[in-house]
């Protein structure tokens, strides 16, 4: 293995890691804004209000979203995989 190959694989694992966590935090940084835009307009501060409706949402999404981000990780092990079998031969 060269360091073009550890830079490939170095590459494709930010990408995979930034696509698998670009959804959830886009989803909890949506619903932050809008508890906050809640908050600001009722002026109820309570803190419980902001952990709770983000959980149940991210818990959702992580249901929803669970086999693709499994198919993507996977993915990405078979390639690496792929590209170890290749240099050893």
């Amino acid at each position: 293995m060269n360091s073009s190959d550890a830079t490939l694989i170095f590459n494709e694992a930010v990408l995979v890691a930034f696509k698998l966590s670009l959804p959830i935090l886009l989803i909890s940084m949506i619903m932050g804004l809008i508890i906050s835009i809640f908050q600001a307009a009722t002026q109820i501060h309570e803190q419980t209000l902001t952990f709770i409706p983000k959980i149940i949402i991210l818990g959702v999404l992580l249901i929803i979203l669970g086999p693709w981000m499994l198919r993507v990780s996977v993915d990405f092990f078979n390639e690496v995989v792929k590209l170890m079998l290749n240099l050893t031969k």
